[in-house]
């Protein structure tokens, strides 16, 4: 299942397909008792889109068996055993795809000529994902970070060794020499290889990056200078062969102070807002200033759902499964703001009760 949304990614989910491109979404569950109900929805659901696709005479015969069985090998790839919050299965002539996502996702079955990908966006913009590189003298490894995870990445090559004849870190550590390991050529030249590797993933995939390692290393890394705008120094060696628990435990306390950070930060800007008047506030009039591209800052609480419908001038409460209603308006809205270059912030539930659980700072 895929995790990890780049924007080549996106734009590559994004191209349209032929008609008709399925994306089938539904609501998952990490822990007992709620995951007992997982398989039998995710059967429904896929069962729900089989019917659309039977019904719809735009679907040929030959069409709708090749969606058949790329819907069937994406259910054959699901280990629900992993499940997150959600799921999202892609399929169009050819090809389909799995999604896991850390945000729950509306149950629905869409039929159009592009897939559905509002979901992921904001699922990516909740996560805040970041990359943790892990250097030594003679080791690069890269991991891949989000929410309440770390997974080791091979992106860009790595994990990256240098192999040299009678190098030997172990032995040089053990004499008190490490310093003047990290003045050698040889290493300087394989950290500085490592640093144009990353600097050419950051500049596809921009991320904030944790930089781990000795002393000694974070300043050689610093010298180099490629990718310190986005690097983040943690003075913390050993993680080269470490395992994914090992080095969440040393970034987590640094993700926490972050949001810390960040929920200040937001709480900020929207109180100077209100005292400017380029302030909005409740998913309507977030929208309506979304859908006009005026929000400079969205805020939204991390688990703030609602469900909504449009009555032509203002979008109102609906209930879930109304003709009409809008069960991921959240989600679209996330997506609208972040398509006009919005700043995209997800706080902790409760910081914006005064706001009912969504807030933006307009542009003007």
């Amino acid at each position: 299942m895929e995790h990890a949304l780049s924007p080549s990614t996106l734009a590559e989910l994004r191209r349209p397909r032929p008609y008709p491109a399925v994306s089938v979404l539904t609501p998952t569950h990490r822990r007992e008792p709620d995951n007992a109900q997982d398989p039998v929805r995710l059967r429904n659901v896929v069962a729900e889109a089989k019917k659309q696709l039977e019904t719809d005479p735009a679907v040929t015969r030959e069409r709708r068996g090749d969606l058949f069985d790329q819907l069937d090998r994406a259910l054959a790839e699901i280990d629900l055993a992993h499940a997150e919050d959600g799921l999202v299965i892609f399929a169009a002539p050819g090809e389909h795809q799995v999604w896991s996502l850390a945000r729950s996702v509306p149950e629905r079955v869409v039929l159009s000529d592009t897939f559905l990908t509002r979901n992921l966006v904001s699922a990516q913009a909740a996560e805040r994902p970041f990359w943790v590189l892990s250097i030594s003298a003679d080791r690069a490894t890269l991991w891949d970070g989000g929410v309440d995870r770390v997974t080791e990445s091979g992106a860009g090559g790595f994990p990256m060794t240098r192999s040299q004849e009678n190098f030997d870190a172990e032995r040089l550590q053990r004499i008190g020499d490490m310093p003047s390991t990290f003045r050698d050529e040889d290493t300087k030249r394989f950290l500085r290889d490592a640093d144009t590797v990353v600097a050419a993933l950051l500049r596809e995939e921009p991320r904030r990056l944790y930089v781990t390692g000795e002393q000694a290393a974070l300043s050689l890394w610093e010298e180099f200078g490629n990718v310190s705008r986005y690097t983040i120094p943690v003075q913390h060696g050993g993680l080269t062969h470490a395992g994914p628990e090992a080095v969440w435990q040393v970034i987590q306390p640094l993700l926490d102070a972050d949001s810390r950070r960040n929920t200040a930060s937001v709480t900020r800007e929207l109180e100077s807002a209100r005292g400017r008047r380029t302030f909005a506030a409740g998913v309507d009039e977030v929208w309506q200033s979304a859908r006009e591209g005026r929000v400079r800052l969205l805020a939204v609480e991390e688990n703030y759902r609602a469900t909504v419908r449009d009555d032509g001038d203002h979008l109102v409460p609906a209930a879930s499964g109304d003709l009409d209603a809008r069960d991921d308006i959240v989600d679209e809205i996330v997506e609208q703001c972040l398509e006009t270059g919005a700043d995209v912030r997800f706080v902790p539930d409760g910081t914006l009760d005064d706001e009912n659980g969504i807030a933006g700072v307009l542009r003007y």
